[in-house]
């Protein structure tokens, strides 16, 4: 099994930036298709983005397109999600998952979660 640890989250202003950082251990084979997902109080769990199962290019959510973005560093077991103009109604808690893939307009998760990360967007 792998297992994974979410940090970067914190308190940002409208229109600032954070990098959240999804770190694995364990099983690293089983470290794959991570995909992002939030929850809002109050709210269902949504995906960010993911794999998509149709080309394996990212898919975005349409509320965080052309704003976050996804990069690796496969030396540091380590995926990264670049978050620009980050707006009010991206405060949730943020979790990474693997085996995470889009399926239609939609997000799916077959293997492991992290904890999650506060991200706060106010003034």
């Amino acid at each position: 099994q792998v297992q994974l640890v979410e940090s970067g989250g914190g308190l940002v202003q409208p229109g600032g930036s954070l990098r959240l950082s999804c770190t694995a251990s364990g099983s690293t084979s089983d470290y794959y298709a991570i995909g992002w997902f939030r929850q809002a109080p109050g709210k269902e769990r949504e995906g960010v983005l993911c794999t998509s199962s149709a080309d394996g290019s990212t898919y975005y959510a349409d509320s965080v397109k052309g704003r976050f973005t996804i990069s690796r560093d496969n030396a540091k077991n380590t995926v990264y999600l670049q978050m620009n103009s980050l707006k009010p109604e991206d405060t949730a808690i943020y979790y990474c998952a693997t085996d995470s893939y889009a399926v239609g307009s939609s997000c799916l998760v077959a293997g492991s979660w992290g904890q999650g990360t506060q991200v706060t967007v106010s003034s």
